[in-house]
């Protein structure tokens, strides 16, 4: 199976809880082929020193979490552990965090395209919103 990019997004809640609000965006954008959701963690830090890991399949006791888990369509070994207690440096005592490997869907066929006129996808390059916001306001301030 050949898949598109991978992004790995991390979802922080600051009290702990996922409630579940952000499902139907989710849903939205796994319906529409935008993404797919390809593998996906529920984090809680218990202790300064301590990090609770969980596959999100796993957490059952929390309809939630069981809804987003319904979502991921999941591929063993994207995240592991290390890379996830790396993520979770930032993440305040008592905090929870959704970590999810997004499967941008919709270059799949843009993929294909571009191989089937000899070309190559070379690379993509992901520049997180804050920082194209910073470079636009650093142009409008020199103009």
């Amino acid at each position: 199976m050949t898949l598109g990019p991978i992004e790995i997004v991390t979802i922080g809640f600051a009290e702990g809880r996922f409630d579940g609000s952000i499902l139907p965006e989710l849903e939205r954008l796994v319906a529409s082929g935008t993404v797919s959701i390809v593998d996906g963690v529920f984090v809680r830090k218990v202790a300064e020193d301590e990090v609770e890991i969980l596959e999100i399949a796993e957490v059952t006791e929390d309809p939630n979490v069981a809804a987003l888990g319904a979502l991921v369509r999941e591929i063993d070994g994207l995240l592991n552990d290390e890379d996830v207690e790396e993520l979770m440096d930032s993440l305040p005592v008592g905090a929870a965090a959704a970590v999810l490997c997004f499967e941008h869907t919709w270059v799949v066929p843009l993929r294909d395209a571009i191989f089937a006129a000899g070309g190559e996808l070379l690379d993509t390059i992901r520049v997180p919103g804050p920082v194209v916001q910073e470079v636009l306001d650093a142009i409008s301030a020199e103009a």
